[in-house]
């Protein structure tokens, strides 16, 4: 599983006139099933992806057509983790 943390190093303004196609580009991964779960972070200084892809590079590819990424709105750190333990309600993603 991966985490992957969003950083604007742009103004919010700037990522502001790419938010729809950004949430277009999320939609459709969703749709692919390559995320899971995704926000903003508070305060808003980025977003935060939740991704059961098989690959930190089958992620990277994925993550290079975000609209964000394209337009160099934002870093993306990626944090890969094996769930261990989760509530019942999460069990789906234990490995």
């Amino acid at each position: 599983m991966f985490i992957i943390l969003l950083t604007y190093i742009k103004p919010l303004e700037e990522v502001d006139s790419y938010l729809e196609a950004h949430v277009e580009y999320l939609k459709e991964q969703y749709s692919k099933n390559n995320f899971i779960a995704s926000g903003r972070r508070v305060p808003r200084e980025g977003g935060v992806i939740l991704s059961k892809l098989d690959s930190k590079e089958q992620l990277e590819e994925v993550l290079s057509k975000d609209p964000f990424s394209i337009a160099g709105l934002a870093k993306y750190e990626i944090i890969e983790f094996i769930p261990s333990m989760t509530s019942k309600e999460f069990d789906n993603l234990k490995e």
